[in-house]
């Protein structure tokens, strides 16, 4: 679904919602017509966002680790005679 279609279809909604409830139900309506919304967006809550940078930042941290362990196993080997 493109940005434009997803803004208009919940605008639509939002419409629908505030023409046909009363004012203390257009609140409620609006909140779970923009729920539903956003979940077809695939958003991730600012939560799961931190959990996976946390991730990311520690398997990028092991990742150099064994880079810089290839690298000085390399240097070894190479620096070892050649039979």
């Amino acid at each position: 679904m493109d940005m434009n279609s997803f803004f208009n279809d919940l605008q639509g909604k939002i419409n629908q919602a505030i023409e046909s409830s009363p004012a203390k139900d257009i609140e409620k309506n609006v909140k779970s017509m923009m729920s539903q919304g956003f979940s077809k967006l695939d958003l991730v809550t600012r939560e799961e966002f931190d959990i996976q940078s946390q991730v990311l930042a520690k398997t990028r941290a092991k990742l150099d680790a064994l880079e810089q362990r290839v690298t000085e196993m390399e240097e070894r080997l190479a620096a070892k005679p050649q039979v």
